[in-house]
């Protein structure tokens, strides 16, 4: 893990970013303490909502509802 200051990340962005881009993980200090980790996301969570179930209710589509409801009122 590679360890820099903000001013540091700031300064030299693109550096550490392609570091990160190659798997390294970097802690952000401030007054000589991590407050942040810079890290890959890796392809498990980018493609988790890829995953996600979606939401199904039971009853009907709610378009069709809606379109029955304006069909009814004029």
């Amino acid at each position: 893990m590679i360890t820099v200051t903000f001013t540091e990340l700031r300064n030299h962005a693109k550096k550490y970013f392609d570091a990160v881009d190659d798997g390294e993980t970097i802690a952000v200090c401030r007054h000589g303490k991590p407050v942040a980790l810079l890290a890959p996301i890796g392809d498990r969570a980018m493609d988790r909502w890829k995953r996600a179930n979606p939401l199904r209710i039971e009853g009907a589509e709610l378009s069709k509802a809606i379109l029955s409801q304006r069909q009814s009122s004029r």
